[in-house]
C-alpha cells in the first residue's frame, strides 16, 4: 500500500500538471484524496497548486475537520463539496477541482458538454452536465452537485469551473483532462460551422465497447437517466428526469436495450 507521504507527492504533482496546463489560476483549484472512510489529503487554501511540497498537505475527517495540518496551512473551504463526493460515491477514491477555460467557459455560458463527437470521449467520459451555481465555500455548492453524483464522473460547475472524481487520483486528473479536451474540440468544432454528432447506433456500438472494458464509474452505458435530456448521447435526445416518471425511462431503456440487441447481433456478440 502506497504510504501518505507518497500520496503527497503525487498530490503535489498533480497541483503542478493542472497549474502548467493552465487549468487554475494563481491560487485556484483543490485536490482531494481518500485514505479511508475517515481520512482524506487535501491541498491547502490560499496557495498556488503549482509550488507545493508535501508539508503543505493537510488531512481532514469525514465531516471536513482538520486532524492534521502544518502551521500556516488549513484546509480549501471547498472541501465540503469533495466530501460529499466521497458520501454519495463509496466508489470514488480521488476528486479533482479546477478551472479550465475551455470547459469553464462552457460552464459559464451555460452549455453542458453532451454532444456525442469522438469515440474517446462517449466511451470513457460519458455526458458532463452543469451543477447549477453555488455561493464559493457554502454548502451550496455541494447541494447543486449531489443530484448528479449517481450519474456521473464529472460535472460542469455553473460560473464557477469543473468537477471529476475517480477510483484514485490519477484516474480523477485525467477525467479533468478529457473534459477540457472534450471542451476545446466542441468549441473548435462550432466555430467550423457546428459537430457533426453520432447517431443511435453508432452511440450504442461505443456503449458496448465500453462494458466490453469494464471500466469503472458511472456511465450513461450503464443508466440511462439523465436530467432535463436535450441533446443528450444517453439515448439519442430522448432521456428523461428522474422526477418525470418511471414510465417514460422504462421505454427508454427499452429502446436502448433494443438497439443495443441489435448492435449485438450485427457484431456477431448474441
Amino acid at each position: 500500500m502506497v504510504n501518505e507521504f507518497e500520496i503527497k507527492k503525487q498530490i503535489c504533482d498533480i497541483g503542478k500538471r493542472i497549474y502548467n496546463r493552465n487549468m487554475v489560476a494563481a491560487n485556484d483549484g483543490n485536490i482531494s484524496v481518500k485514505l479511508s472512510d475517515n481520512e482524506f489529503l487535501c491541498t491547502p487554501t490560499g496557495v498556488s497548486k503549482g509550488f507545493m511540497t508535501p508539508e503543505y498537505i493537510c488531512k481532514v475527517d469525514a465531516k471536513g475537520n482538520v486532524i492534521q495540518a502544518n502551521p500556516g496551512f488549513r484546509p480549501s473551504s471547498e472541501i465540503k463539496m469533495h466530501m460529499r463526493v466521497y458520501e454519495k460515491r463509496p466508489d470514488v477514491g480521488a476528486v479533482v477541482h479546477a478551472h479550465p477555460t475551455f470547459a469553464t467557459s462552457f460552464a459559464i455560458a451555460g452549455i453542458p458538454l453532451t454532444q456525442p463527437i469522438m469515440p474517446e470521449a462517449v466511451i470513457a467520459l460519458g455526458c458532463v452536465p452543469i451543477a447549477e451555481y453555488g455561493t464559493p465555500s457554502t454548502m451550496e455548492i455541494p447541494d447543486a452537485v449531489e443530484k448528479y453524483l449517481p450519474y456521473y464522473d464529472a460535472v460542469l460547475l455553473e460560473n464557477h469551473g469543473a468537477l471529476t472524481w475517480s477510483v484514485d487520483l490519477l484516474a480523477a486528473y485525467m477525467k479533468m483532462e478529457s473534459v477540457e479536451f472534450y471542451a476545446e474540440l466542441l468549441y473548435k468544432s462550432k466555430m467550423l460551422g457546428g459537430p457533426k454528432e453520432f447517431d443511435k447506433e453508432q452511440i450504442a456500438k461505443l456503449y458496448e465497447i465500453r462494458r466490453k472494458m469494464g471500466l469503472p464509474g458511472k456511465h450513461p452505458a450503464n443508466l440511462c437517466l439523465n436530467k432535463n435530456g436535450m441533446n443528450c448521447h444517453n439515448c439519442g435526445g430522448s432521456c428523461h428526469s428522474q422526477e418525470e416518471g418511471t414510465t417514460s425511462n422504462a421505454a427508454d431503456a427499452e429502446l436502448v436495450a433494443s438497439i443495443t440487441r441489435q448492435v449485438m447481433a450485427q457484431l456477431g456478440l448474441k
